[in-house]
C-alpha cells in the first residue's frame, strides 16, 4: 500500500514538473516558423547562449547569430537586438555577437545591443520597455523558443519565433538542456504570474526614436 501510495505521489510530481513545459510548446507551436515563412518584423531578438574562453560566440550563440543574419539579409527585418549578459570582466555576450553578425555581413548601424539581458524574462521585458519593440521575431534553438514565446507575448510583446537550430547538438548537451528547460519553464511561469523578478531599468533607448516621439 505505502509503495503504491509512494508511486502515485512520484507520478504526479513528474507530471506537474513536464505538463507546464508541455502545455507551452503546444502554445508556442502555431508561433513557430521557418526564415524563409515567418512573416517580416521590423525587430529580430536574439537570446545570448554562452561564450568561449576567448570571448568568442559558443556554437549555439554563432547558430543564432547567423540566423538572425539570415532574417536580416532575406528582409525579414530591418534590425537584430543581440540581449545578453555582461556582469563578469572580459565576458560580453552581445558585444561577442554584434562582431560575429558584423562578420557575417550584417551592418553595425542595424544591431542594437542590450547588455542587460542576463535572462530570457529580462531580454523580453528590456526589449518591451526600454528598446520600445512593439513586435519581433525570437532567435534561438527549438529547445529554448517555446519559452521564450511564451514570456514575451505573456509580457505584451507580440513574438513569433525561429529555431536557429544550424547543425547536431551533441546528445548529453540536448539531454541536459531539456533538463535544464523543464526546471526553467517552472520558474518562468511563476515570474510572469506571480512574482516578477527585478529586472534592470533605465532610461528608454527606442530602436527606432523618431516613431517613439
Amino acid at each position: 500500500m505505502i509503495l503504491w501510495i509512494l508511486a502515485g505521489a512520484i507520478s504526479l510530481a513528474l507530471l506537474a514538473i513536464i505538463l507546464p513545459r508541455l502545455l507551452i510548446s503546444l502554445l508556442a507551436w502555431p508561433r513557430r516558423y521557418q526564415v524563409e515563412d515567418v512573416p517580416p518584423q521590423r525587430v529580430a531578438i536574439v537570446f545570448g547562449a554562452g561564450l568561449w574562453r576567448d570571448g568568442s560566440p559558443s556554437p549555439v550563440l554563432r547558430d543564432r547569430v547567423a540566423t538572425a543574419a539570415e532574417l536580416y539579409f532575406s528582409g525579414k527585418v530591418e534590425k537584430i537586438l543581440m540581449s545578453g549578459t555582461s556582469d563578469f570582466a572580459n565576458y560580453n555576450e552581445p558585444r561577442s555577437m554584434r562582431a560575429y553578425g558584423i562578420d557575417l555581413g550584417v551592418p553595425a548601424e542595424d544591431i542594437v545591443l542590450d547588455e542587460a539581458g542576463r535572462r530570457t524574462y529580462d531580454s523580453c521585458y528590456r526589449a518591451l520597455h526600454i528598446f520600445k519593440v512593439d513586435s519581433a521575431i525570437l532567435v534561438t534553438q527549438g529547445f529554448h523558443l517555446p519559452r521564450a514565446l511564451y514570456v514575451c507575448n505573456a509580457l505584451g510583446l507580440p513574438a513569433t519565433g525561429v529555431a536557429a537550430d544550424l547543425r547536431e547538438y551533441r546528445r548529453f548537451s540536448l539531454l541536459y538542456w531539456s533538463l535544464r528547460e523543464t526546471v526553467a519553464t517552472l520558474v518562468a511561469l511563476w515570474e510572469v504570474h506571480v512574482t516578477p523578478p527585478s529586472t534592470a531599468f533605465g532610461n528608454p533607448q527606442p530602436i527606432f526614436p523618431q516613431e517613439a516621439q
